[in-house]
């Protein structure tokens, strides 16, 4: 059983979770809501009969109407557990269009009520609900996580029903996650207790689960044990189409790929696909037709075989699994029946489902339980793959695969060398840029020593001479001011004190000089690379003469941050603001900017809207750790 039937178990499992409070007959659904709107009820009562409805039916348009008459109401009797439970099922309603971020903002609000309301068994249900919404979205460890959360509540209130839904859907959880061993360990726990209280459709949806566990463990003769069993017991349940459609295509796997009885095989596998065509299940639909592709392929039963396969590709293209078993049966069955064509656009395809396959399995091996989750699968796939042995004959006859390989080769090398290329134009042009810097800082540095040291030097000596003549003192005051501009301009062409004293004092130093800027510094302060100190420098000061000409702002913050890995200036200011979309940077250029800092391996955002300020937030990355 694949991880397509695998999806199944969860889903089916976690169905338990809106019923498992009931008894296995509960009154008529229609009858309950009648109920509700002709009978004279108190709050409380009503209350209690919506909970009712609402864990009796699986139809959303009953229980959004239940939602919205009855949240309002329990609000008002201040019943902080009923309001908990009407959130957590707008939160299951969400779940089912898989709006995950709804989902769990609901969610987290249900649990804040159930804890206040201190109901041991909503605080419970929410806790399960979590669980549903984390398998749902493949998180299976965190879905793990809550409901054993769960059942420590259950265990605690004996509540045996509650018990059995948390064992069986923690067994398939292990299950999704291939352990297998610890899966069957939860799932037959689950299945004793179901078998005490005389649960009947617990008990086949929990010998589906064990079949398929066992089946994936090639423990083929208990597989059939339990597969059979939930077909027996599933008969009685009234409303279980689907659970049957599960169990047949399941068994249909089972005869075709484990015990090899391909007549049974056939068997329940249109008997499966009958339910499923009539509930208007895809999904369902296109496990079904697949497992009959299967079936065709082994018999060689190709016309069938291509039939089935195509309405089983027409009907699921998404899951990626079985995309794979589809493309590689229409890929045989057209090689046989002479379709040349179609076979080589379904080969083309599953190489495509083999690359996506590929990406998807590296991006998932990220965590730990990933890694083992993704190997083991490749490990079915591999099995899976050596069973197509009749693909691996079509490969050695068909002249058309070798060249189409080989041009896919080539396409490849000509991709590889087309992002070589551009890497090395963009180094090109990343050197070029800090040539560029380097050239221009050494030039300030110079210009700025030679006005300082020698200029300025000279007017000083200028003004000496002139001290004692008292129609000169004009002319004093004006060699003052140009030594004053002069000593102005070298600070702040390269100020002394930043190629002394480092980034951080000579921002204080010119922040100082600013009357409305505020500095503040936070993280290590030890000297940077000389070219990132003189580029947020540089950064600094042009930001802050743009605040300054162009905001008209009362306050200018100038926030460093620096740490071992990276180091952030961000220029902040209450001023009037502009459209960033719209309206070019002032001074050296937004543009301009963005050149010069990324040439040191950073980037700059701009964050800014009319009459609401501008922050300008620099971040330099190092390629090479502080310590």
């Amino acid at each position: 059983m694949k991880k397509t039937i695998y999806s199944q178990v969860i889903i089916i499992t976690l169905v338990l979770f809106n019923s498992y409070m009931l008894c296995a007959q509960v009154q008529n659904v229609d009858s309950l809501v009648n109920m509700l709107e002709t009978k004279e009820l108190s709050g409380e009562e009503k209350l209690a009969l919506y909970k009712t409805i609402m864990e009796s039916t699986g139809n959303s348009r009953i229980l959004v109407k239940c939602i919205n008459d009855g949240l309002p109401l329990a609000q008002q009797e201040n019943n902080k557990s009923k309001e908990s439970m009407f959130i957590e099922y707008t939160a299951r309603l969400y779940v089912g269009r898989a709006m995950f971020d709804s989902v769990f903002f609901y969610l987290d609000k249900a649990l804040e009520l159930a804890v206040k309301s201190k109901d041991d068994s909503q605080i419970e249900s929410v806790y399960t609900s979590y669980a549903v919404a984390l398998g749902n979205q493949g998180k299976l460890d965190k879905m793990i996580e809550y409901q054993l959360k769960a059942l420590e509540i259950c265990e605690k209130n004996n509540n045996k029903q509650g018990i059995i839904a948390a064992l069986s859907n923690i067994g398939s959880a292990y299950g999704m996650l291939k352990d297998n061993e610890h899966a069957i360990v939860y799932s037959k726990r689950a299945l004793a207790m179901a078998e005490e209280l005389n649960l009947t459709n617990h008990i086949a949806t929990i010998n589906y689960s064990l079949g398929s566990h066992c089946f994936n463990l090639k423990d083929f003769e208990n597989a059939e044990k339990y597969l059979l069993k939930a077909h027996e017991m599933i008969q009685s349940v009234h409303g279980s189409e689907g659970m049957k459609s599960y169990i047949l295509i399941a068994l249909c796997t089972l005869y075709g790929e484990g015990i090899i009885d391909l007549e049974k095989a056939e068997k329940y596998g249109k008997r499966g696909l009958d339910i499923v065509t009539q509930l208007h299940n895809p999904q369902m639909a296109a496990n079904a037709y697949m497992g009959m592709s299967n079936i065709y392929r082994i018999q060689e039963r190709y016309v069938e075989c291509d039939i089935a396969a195509t309405k089983a590709w027409e009907l699921d293209t998404i899951n990626m699994d079985m995309g794979l078993e589809i493309t590689a049966n229409l890929t045989v069955a057209n090689i046989k029946l002479g379709n040349n064509k179609k076979a080589l656009q379904f080969f083309e395809k599953y190489y495509d489902l083999v690359d996506k396959y590929t990406e998807q399995s590296m991006h998932d091996s990220f965590t730990g339980q990933q890694v083992k989750y993704e190997t083991e699968k490749k490990e079915l796939r591999i099995a899976a793959l050596e069973k197509e042995h009749t693909l691996y004959i079509w490969l050695g006859i068909v002249d058309g695969t070798l060249l189409l390989s080989l041009l896919l080769l080539f396409m490849l090398r000509n991709k590889v060398k087309r992002q070589r290329i551009n890497q090395l134009e963009q180094e090109k042009q990343i050197i070029a840029t800090q040539s560029v810097l380097d050239g221009e800082t050494a030039e300030r540095t110079r210009l700025a020593r030679d006005l300082h040291d020698g200029l300025g030097g000279m007017l000083s000596v200028v003004k000496l001479n002139l001290a004692d003549v008292e129609h000169l003192q004009n002319a004093r005051e004006m060699l003052d001011q140009s030594i004053n501009e002069l000593r102005r301009v070298a600070h702040h062409m390269m100020p002394e004190s930043l190629l002394r004293y480092g980034l951080k004092v000579s921002l204080e130093d010119f922040c100082l000089s600013v009357p409305n800027a505020k500095f503040h510094y936070f993280g290590d302060d030890s000297r940077l690379e000389n070219r990132t100190e003189i580029l947020l420098y540089r950064c600094a000061h042009e930001l802050v003469n743009n605040a300054i000409k162009y905001s008209n702002a009362e306050t200018i913050n100038i926030q460093l941050v620096q740490s071992a890995d990276r180091v952030s200036l961000t220029v902040q200011d209450n001023g009037c603001g502009f459209d960033p979309e719209t309206v070019a940077g002032q001074g050296m250029g937004l543009e301009n900017l963005r050149t010069r800092v990324a040439a040191c391996n950073g980037v700059i955002n701009v964050y800014s809207s009319p009459g609401k300020g501008t922050e300008v937030y620099v971040e330099i990355r190092f390629l090479f750790v502080i310590k």
